[in-house]
């Protein structure tokens, strides 16, 4: 695939905070997607006054006691969540506050997991999170005790000295959101990484975390700008149609460690492949449907219009697409799972490039009797091992529309999102042939 220049800077760009809408039909699933029952929920985050809205998930599996594991959540600007494997709230880490008059506050945008961490002589485990607001990464370490002993489990270890800005240059380009966005950790050896995307688009930054004096910072390793224009099979160039000053972005990220892939969910365009270190380009794993299609924004109603579809999408991905979460298996088997947004499913490929990634099938999460089925899902995790009750394995997805309605003290329905925990074996059973599930051929701490 080539990459052009991205072909501006960020001093000329305008950085919005949301991508236009594309005016699209809802593609129909088809009649065999399966829909599994949630079997957890955790309390609605309401969007009343900040930008409150959960978010994406992490699964912490405890080493003590897998009973005590943990599901940590961002919530934008309303911060960090940290739930138990009953969806209790166990601690909620308010955001940082705006570092001068004038700036924005920090914005919690995506977490995941680092395990082994060396901290001062100790192996640490620890939660990485990405903040839009303030453009840096923040660290928590996670107390092993904590979660099933009332004690608060997650303990800010942010090195303040050695946590520079991860994509703009100042704080003037800090407040127009040339920002963190998406994040995911991996790690080889004693060395562990992030690999962050920035908000306004197509870019992603790779950092090395480095753990001193009891507290953790991170240093630029590598950084690549990802391909705006796509060639098509009748000879044409496409883009994918965003906000004016805006390019396409980067949200959901996970890297099969394994085999060193960083696999980056493109929203607006579909699913890229390429090497953890960044060290080469992208390649397109699937598309979304409505990848080709032509369409112009109109400044009227600040939405995309779209154009007649010349059939060059993909079939399963419906922009935009969001999380991605790996299923581990024994000798690299598994799969890759995406939210398609424009769906409400979660698709699910083979885990083996070689296959080039190939389509296993859909499923969709909802309620006893299809009642408040997860819709416009933004982050998602799995977990292969026995945690807790969900000894089959754990699957957490955002729910971007939480039902039933809640209305406030003006009689509105206020905006509410939060968590669902569904049994891994659940969603492997509504396959055919089934989805492997395998709780003891991989393990986070080995």
């Amino acid at each position: 695939m080539e990459r052009p220049p991205v072909g501006r800077t960020a001093a000329a760009a305008t950085a919005l905070a949301l991508c236009a809408p594309v005016l699209f039909a809802a593609p129909a699933l088809a009649d065999d997607v399966s829909v599994v029952d949630y079997r957890v929920e955790t309390p609605p985050v309401f969007n009343d006054e900040n930008d409150a809205d959960a978010d994406d998930p992490a699964i912490w599996l405890n080493p003590r006691n897998d009973k005590h594991s943990l599901v940590i959540s961002t919530a934008k600007e309303d911060g960090l969540y940290v739930h138990d494997l009953d969806g209790r709230e166990l601690q909620h880490i308010p955001a940082p506050d705006a570092p001068g008059e004038g700036d924005r506050p920090g914005r919690l945008n995506n977490v995941d997991i680092v395990y082994g961490f060396e901290l001062d002589g100790d192996e640490v485990d620890l939660a990485v999170v990405s903040d839009r607001g303030l453009d840096r990464l923040r660290v928590y370490e996670i107390d092993a005790k904590g979660g099933g002993r009332g004690r608060a489990p997650l303990r800010d270890v942010t090195d303040p000295d050695e946590s520079p800005f991860v994509f703009s240059e100042d704080q003037d380009e800090v407040n127009e959101e040339f920002t963190a966005y998406g994040l995911t950790t991996w790690s080889d050896g004693d060395d562990h990484y992030a690999v962050a995307s920035r908000s306004d688009g197509a870019a992603l930054a790779l950092l090395e975390l480095d753990g001193e004096d009891g507290a953790v910072g991170y240093e630029h390793e590598a950084g690549i700008d990802l391909p705006t224009s796509f060639g098509l099979p009748d000879g044409s160039t496409w883009e994918p149609c965003v906000d004016p000053g805006e390019l396409p972005v980067v949200e959901g990220m996970v890297v099969d460690a394994e085999r060193g892939l960083l696999y980056a969910a493109y929203e607006q365009v579909g699913i890229l492949r390429m090497p953890a270190d960044l060290s080469e380009e992208p390649e397109l794993v699937d598309t979304v449907q409505e990848f080709g299609v032509p369409a112009h924004y109109d400044p009227g109603t600040d939405e995309c219009v779209a154009g007649e579809d010349p059939g060059f999408g993909g079939a399963d991905l419906s922009a935009d697409v969001e999380g991605l979460a790996l299923y581990r298996a024994a000798d690299g088997e598994g799969y890759l799972i995406a939210s398609s947004q424009g769906s409400d499913a979660f698709v699910v490929y083979d885990r083996d490039p070689g296959t080039g990634n190939a389509l296993v099938g859909s499923f969709r999460l909802g309620g006893p009797e299809g009642e408040d089925m997860v819709r416009h899902t933004d982050g998602i995790d799995v977990l292969n091992v026995p945690v807790g009750r969900f000894d089959g394995g754990l699957f957490v997805a955002q729910d971007g529309e939480n039902q039933p309605d809640v209305t406030g003290p003006d009689g509105g329905v206020r905006e509410q999102t939060n968590l669902k925990f569904a049994r891994w074996d659940d969603i492997a059973a509504g396959f055919e042939p089934a989805l492997t599930v395998d709780p003891r051929g991989w393990h986070p701490r080995r």
